[in-house]
């Protein structure tokens, strides 16, 4: 079986890699092009182009598969595509080009959470767990039959981060039993329920902005929903303060208002209805750390604000 991959973040290498293993022929890989990173701007390949090529694998990287992909697809004559977070939308006509198909793995447990931040919603919306989804594609955005499933339970305190590294590792696996039973004819197919749906846009940096007054489990949700990017901050001294992990705690207050701060207590801060500990920060300039160390250099004043104006 020829597959072609379509991937780009750290989500997808374990997938490619997992085709590897087992030992399927992976004719080509698209990815998105090489976009400036770091400090300095310096053109980065993305996380599955480096995959790619250290397995020795041909590379394409079209703006817009759609526009200057196709016939380069077209002439690796796929029997299978499969793709994951590859963060273009794929025509019917690209659609149209393998024969057995095009098997998408989807980081939610489909029809919650389709679209472009599945995980950092789940995350948000207070989920219990989130998952992975094996679909076939169509030419809607993550509208196409499920194939497999697999849940986690989300823990406390996990970040988007954390959760997007295991759910990368369970998709590699639930793609894998997907392909085994396609070749075994034993795969079935089963409709999504438009009802049940869940749409995300894409996270924007004006959502790392809190609203002191929502509940302490909303705060939670979205302190660890948006770390790594684009993180929670809050005004601080030169810059922002990021608040990059939190759980939920008892105490109350003005929302916003610091209720705790000290090297024994840690940081807590008030919400609309309880309150967040704050486990990990990060001060301008500085580097991540857990909020009790931070506090034993830096004083932190009870009952001082850390809110903005909402607009």
């Amino acid at each position: 079986m020829r597959i072609v991959f379509m991937g780009t973040p750290d989500f997808a290498v374990p997938s490619l890699k997992a085709l590897i293993r087992e030992g399927y022929e992976v004719a080509g890989v698209f990815t998105q092009p090489d976009r400036p990173k770091g400090r300095g701007n310096k053109m980065t390949p993305s996380p599955v182009k480096a995959a790619a090529a250290e397995a020795g694998i041909p590379v394409f990287q079209p703006e817009r598969i759609r526009k200057t992909g196709v016939e380069d697809l077209r002439s690796l004559k796929p029997d299978l595509c499969v793709t994951a977070a590859f963060g273009q939308i794929l025509s019917q006509e690209i659609l149209d080009i393998p024969p057995m198909g095009n098997i998408n793995v989807h980081a939610s447990l489909l029809p919650r959470h389709r679209g472009a931040a599945p995980i950092a919603y789940a995350i948000m919306t207070g989920d219990a767990e989130a998952g992975v989804t094996t679909m076939m594609m169509d030419a809607g955005i993550d509208t196409g039959d499920i194939l497999l499933q697999e849940a986690t339970a989300i823990r406390e305190s996990e970040t988007c981060g954390e959760l997007t590294s295991r759910l990368s590792i369970i998709g590699a696996e639930l793609l894998i039993r997907t392909i085994r039973e396609m070749e075994a004819g034993t795969l079935k197919r089963i409709k999504q329920n438009d009802a049940e749906m869940t749409y995300d846009p894409m996270l924007t940096k004006e959502m790392g902005r809190p609203d002191w007054k929502m509940n302490a489990a909303e705060i939670r949700g979205q302190i660890n929903g948006l770390n790594p990017w684009p993180c929670v901050s809050v005004p601080w001294e030169d810059g922002r303060l990021k608040l990059l992990r939190a759980v939920c705690t008892e105490g109350s207050g003005e929302p916003g208002t610091v209720l705790r701060a000290d090297p024994k207590n840690g940081l807590v801060i008030a919400c609309g209805s309880g309150a967040v500990r704050i486990l990990e920060l990060q001060a301008p300039g500085g580097k991540q750390m857990k909020a009790e160390d931070y506090l034993r250099g830096h004083e932190i004043q009870k009952g001082s604000v850390v809110r903005e104006e909402i607009e």
